[in-house]
């Protein structure tokens, strides 16, 4: 299932349409952000090589989340 149509199924229809672009944008520029942050890591873990901050995802995002203050 597309993120899209997962904020059309948990949005009510009360709620704009338009709400639910904003939202898929908002997300989008998120995991853009996410996926450059990882990108970098992983480089300056092979330029030093000190390893990457983290060994999972799960782990990294949460670093990501607390270095931006998200």
């Amino acid at each position: 299932m597309r993120l899209k149509e997962k904020f059309d199924e948990t949005l009510t229809y009360l709620e704009s349409k338009s709400k639910v672009n904003e939202i898929e944008k908002i997300a989008d520029e998120f995991a853009i952000g996410f996926a450059e942050w990882c990108l970098a890591d992983f480089y300056n873990s092979l330029q030093t090589g000190i390893d990457a901050k983290a060994d999972t995802m799960e782990e990294l995002l949460e670093i990501y989340k607390k270095e931006k203050g998200l």
